[in-house]
């Protein structure tokens, strides 16, 4: 109150002299003229009047007093509201830090936004186990598949100058596009390639385990048989982003890669964010960890860049949070928008549902009423707000992205450490921390739920004391697939030997009966069954590995 009452006695001294010139000055605009630069500008109108008696001298005196109260009260909530964010802040750096030694990820970028604004951003560990280099904000990591939503946006681009419809046949723009089904094949529309219920099953294979070119793997689909009626159902395929981006390149008359950085990265001053891995040259990027034997270590780094629409692109956590404002914010951003309103609605819009088995095993804890599947963008309700999201992955590199446009709130998170679902526990605090209220421990839960699916998933009946059919060259040959590719066991050192031309060679072990296990000298690839089939005659005629089947040469 001292501080008050000295401006006080100022402000009366000023309207004192105020009001004798006033009785001076017939014309208003000539008073406000000689006070330009007084911060009473307010009460000019009041003293052209010429006060004269104590009553509205009073009036004026009480009313200046309740601007100074109100403004001392305005100041003290905008320093209670910043007090309020400051401690958020550091509780949720507090949980963040908690929860990387609980998955004990290596290193880790993460920022979240709410009303537009970046509320939290910061960055963890290292970018490399036993270097000592730390991430910082400009530290590169891999989208992986939250670059779908980038395509997809690409593909809004194009729609909203004209030059392509979602309801288009894919035919139209790509004439040797060819699927198994002929009536598919005629009825895929370019909508149908974002949204995973095509008919067609996973074929990540065609990448993951071949050196196969993106025209040769889109060649290649139309050997793959339906798993499914068409629209039917839902699994995730990652080869229809591909072709997608193909699309994106055959409407716009530059590759997919560059039409994003010219209409999507450039625009929004993402300048260090590359469409490929190709074409990350910026040294400072994370590299990608496993757990292998239980114990994390670095591995060798996958690239997407064959199916570079569905997941290619590398960025850091101060470029993508430009990306996370721009999308939230229905894709505006400093001078422009991306795609119109419209456009912006059609890519959040729910297109297909999506089936329990295909969802997140999250949904086990969150408990979501419906789970659908936008244009990029998987979708779920949570504490009856629709939430936006998608994960990326790639071996050893994870992300997550997740949106909720009623609360106005967004979140993205890099880590480098194989599958490290934490990441679901950062998005999921996010949204209780600075939108729903909240008090539960994702990551305490969440490293229960996956723990127990490990473990269930290393549990295999094996049937003890068998031995295989046919001594150990029976096996030995070639096996292929059309689209599979190939498999060659041979001995050494009188034990069963396999190579694949993407994923090396490993070490083949009896399981029982005709079953053997394959593991990978590259250990982060795990281990892998084999089934041998044998004919009536009792020869080895073909190789069951991960649902495929190999014929023997």
């Amino acid at each position: 109150m001292y501080g008050c009452s000295i401006n006080l006695l100022n402000l009366l001294y000023i309207i004192d002299i105020k009001m004798t010139i006033s009785l001076k000055i017939s014309n208003f605009k000539e008073l406000q003229m000689l006070n330009k630069r007084s911060i009473y500008t307010l009460f000019y109108k009041n003293l052209y009047f010429k006060y004269s008696n104590v009553s509205l001298m009073k009036k004026l005196i009480t009313s200046l007093f309740c601007l100074m109260l109100l403004t001392q009260s305005v100041k003290a909530q905008k320093a209670k509201s910043l007090k309020t964010a400051t401690d958020t802040a550091a509780a949720f750096d507090a949980y963040v830090q908690k929860s990387i030694k609980e998955w004990e990820i290596p290193g880790l970028a993460i920022v979240v936004v709410k009303n537009n604004k970046v509320v939290f951003k910061n960055s963890y560990g290292t970018t490399e186990l036993g270097t000592g280099n730390k991430v910082n904000n400009q530290t590169l990591f891999a989208c992986a598949s939250t670059t779908k939503a980038m395509t997809a946006t690409a593909m809004g681009i194009l729609v909203d100058q004209g030059k392509v419809n979602w309801d288009d046949p894919v035919i139209k723009y790509l004439p040797s596009f060819r699927l198994y089904d002929p009536y598919v094949t005629t009825q895929m529309r370019v909508r149908d390639l974002f949204l995973h219920n095509s008919g067609v099953g996973n074929t990540d294979y065609l990448w993951a385990l071949n050196i196969l070119s993106s025209d040769e793997i889109m060649e290649r689909m139309q050997l793959v048989k339906p798993s499914y009626s068409f629209r039917a159902g839902f699994i995730y395929q990652n080869i229809f982003y591909g072709i997608a981006g193909k699309v994106i390149e055959k409407v716009s008359g530059m590759p997919w890669e560059n039409f994003i950085t010219k209409n999507i990265f450039q625009p929004l001053g993402m300048l260090q964010t590359r469409a490929k891995l190709g074409l990350v040259t910026n040294p400072n990027i994370s590299k990608p960890h496993q757990r292998v034997e239980g114990k994390i270590q670095v591995i060798d780094r996958d690239s997407a860049d064959r199916i570079g629409a569905a997941g290619s692109v590398y960025s850091n956590i101060d470029e993508i949070a430009l990306w996370l404002q721009c999308m939230l914010d229905s894709s505006k951003y400093e001078g422009g928008r991306l795609v119109s309103p419209n456009t912006w609605a059609t890519l959040l819009k729910p297109q297909t549902f999506v089936t329990e088995s295909e969802f997140y095993p999250t949904k086990q804890l969150t408990k979501p009423n419906f789970t659908t599947y936008a244009l990029g963008w998987f979708q779920q309700d949570y504490k009856g707000r629709k939430l936006n999201f998608h994960t990326g992955s790639l071996s050893g590199e994870i992300a997550i992205h997740g949106q909720m446009p009623e609360e106005k709130t967004g979140v993205y998170v890099f880590a480098n450490l194989d599958h490290a679902e934490a990441r679901h526990a950062f998005m999921f605090k996010a949204f209780d921390q600075y939108s729903l209220g909240g008090n539960t421990d994702w990551s305490a839960d969440f490293l229960t739920l996956y723990g127990n699916i490990r473990a269930k998933a290393a549990e295999a009946t094996r049937v003890l004391n068998t031995k295989p059919s046919l001594s150990l060259q029976a096996y030995v040959g070639t096996y292929t697939d059309p689209l599979f590719g190939s498999i060659t066991i041979s001995i050494e050192n009188e034990t069963l030997v396999a190579e694949n031309i993407k994923l090396g060679k490993g070490v083949v072990s009896h399981w029982n009966y005709d079953t053997f296990q394959l593991a990978w000298n590259k250990k982060w690839y795990g281990k892998t069954g084999l089934n041998f089939r044998l004919n009536e005659e009792g020869k080895v005629t073909t190789v069951e590995m991960d649902g495929v089947s190999l014929a023997k040469n």
